[in-house]
């Protein structure tokens, strides 16, 4: 077993329980965060030694604990590599000697990750910021994430003490981060909040589902607000309290609105609308131009690490969702597909 002084250098994945995590087993808490590992993967690994709670080895029957610091160990020898610098246009909307706020353009992979080490944003602030520190898969001026085909605004700190200020700051929830969602439907509250769980789904690994079930996921709320109703779908503003792992893109599933052209989550089939030829040729149209889901991240705010200042910005909707968003609400209410039939 990897001794207590050394452990550290194994460490695979760390997590730290809530300050109201109720009481369930290790083994559950862990399948909730960890992609693809299964009850009996979690509870090999914690019968070898891999698993470590607040610096102790624990059995599988151990119950976790409000604040609870869990430590998840690889016993390979661990991988370095670096984060090669590659030159990339980025969209810079704001920087000093601490901070930089960027566009991130859909598509592009915010972390390298297994057999995705580079052509992601991190390689490309590496060349414009000059970082040719080796790391491994941890890339501390990142401070949080957006998924690879959402577009929109994402912090980054320069520097260890502007990172762990933010950080604090986006614990704390304090963080403005205000999102547009084309959703399918039209919301029949036209604002309110979400408040559920968030956990792993048992039949994919890969996606998360909303529940209410007690010591289960990770708490979650998003605030939402309809901004324009185009009756068949809907312009949804999404306020974000907490940061889970595709918060919005479940929630709005959970209340009954799945994002347009989702195709994770079951927005990329027509699940609103009417049976006429010319709708679905209009509809399949828009997935075409809008091949990704229809969510970006519009606004952002947050207090200055240094200068104690509150920033805000905003980023227009990029051309493929503003264009979809313009095409519905031009037939929104004034087109007829049943015409020429």
């Amino acid at each position: 077993m990897v001794k207590s002084q050394d452990r550290k250098s194994y460490v695979q994945f760390e997590f730290v329980a809530d300050k109201k995590q109720s009481a369930i087993r290790i083994d559950r808490f862990l399948v909730d965060r960890i992609e693809n590992a299964s009850r009996n993967k979690i509870k090999q690994a914690i019968d070898q030694g891999k698993v470590w709670v607040n610096d102790k080895y624990v059995k599988a029957n151990y119950k976790i604990r409000p604040e609870d610091k869990i430590e998840v160990l690889s016993f390979e020898e661990p991988r370095i590599y670096e984060v090669v610098p590659e030159k990339m246009d980025l969209d810079i909307v704001y920087e000093d000697d601490h901070v930089l706020v960027v566009n991130k353009p859909a598509g592009l992979t915010v972390h390298p990750g297994v057999g995705n080490y580079d052509g992601t944003l991190s390689n490309g602030l590496a060349y414009y910021l000059g970082d040719d520190i080796h790391k491994s898969d941890r890339h501390p001026f990142l401070v949080h994430r957006i998924d690879k085909n959402t577009s929109g605004l994402l912090l980054v700190a320069k520097d260890e003490e502007s990172t762990r200020i933010l950080g604090a700051q986006f614990k704390a929830h304090t963080i403005t981060r205000k999102y547009h969602a084309l959703v399918w439907g039209s919301p029949v509250n036209k604002e309110g909040t979400i408040e559920t769980n968030l956990t792993r789904s048992s039949q994919n690994r890969k996606i998360f589902t909303a529940t209410h079930e007690e010591g289960v996921g990770k708490h979650a709320i998003t605030h939402y607000k309809v901004i324009e109703d185009f009756t068949y779908v809907s312009l949804v503003e999404c306020q974000l309290e907490t940061g889970r792992t595709h918060q919005i893109r479940v929630h709005m599933k959970y209340l009954g609105h799945p994002l347009f052209s989702d195709d994770t989550y079951g927005g990329s089939k027509i699940l609103k609308g009417v049976v006429f030829s010319k709708y679905k040729q209009f509809v399949d149209n828009c997935f075409t131009i809008l091949p990704r889901q229809a969510l970006h991240a519009k606004t952002l705010g947050f207090i200055h690490p240094f200068t104690k200042e509150e920033l805000f910005f905003e980023s227009e909707l990029p051309e493929d969702m503003a264009t979809v968003v313009a095409r519905w609400r031009n037939v929104s209410g004034t087109y007829d597909f049943q015409q020429d039939q």
